[in-house]
């Protein structure tokens, strides 16, 4: 059975940083595509970064929605299947709820999301 459980969510002040671990289970992140989404109240999902592997499993590709570039890092420990999103200069907009997702055999599966506040 396929589980993601994400953690590290929390209440941060605008220009601070965390660090969002999505811990996978009968599941290897490093032959599938993982991806961070989030939702706010009201509006859609989105896409905020994913990671994808080479066929080999050892050379990771990331991508980034333009509004995170240069403040969030997807990343993956292969020996733990954790998968992470460290986010820095956050900013109030960044508030959603942060779902993993990875796509396995060809099925997508999420989390259960981890609230992320951005606010003084």
């Amino acid at each position: 059975q396929v589980q993601l459980v994400e953690s590290g969510g929390g209440l941060v002040q605008p220009g601070g940083s965390l660090r969002l671990s999505c811990a996978g289970s009968g599941v290897r992140f490093r032959f599938s595509t993982v991806a961070w989404y989030r939702q706010s109240p009201g509006k859609e999902r989105e896409q905020v970064a994913r990671i994808s592997t080479s066929t080999t499993g050892y050379t990771a590709y990331t991508r980034y929605i333009e509004s995170v570039k240069g403040r969030f890092t997807i990343s993956r420990d292969n020996a733990k299947e954790m998968v992470y999103l460290q986010m820095n200069s956050l900013k109030p907009e960044d508030t959603a709820v942060y779902y993993c997702n990875v796509n396995w055999n060809s099925v997508d599966y999420w989390g259960q999301g981890t609230q992320v506040t951005v606010s003084s």
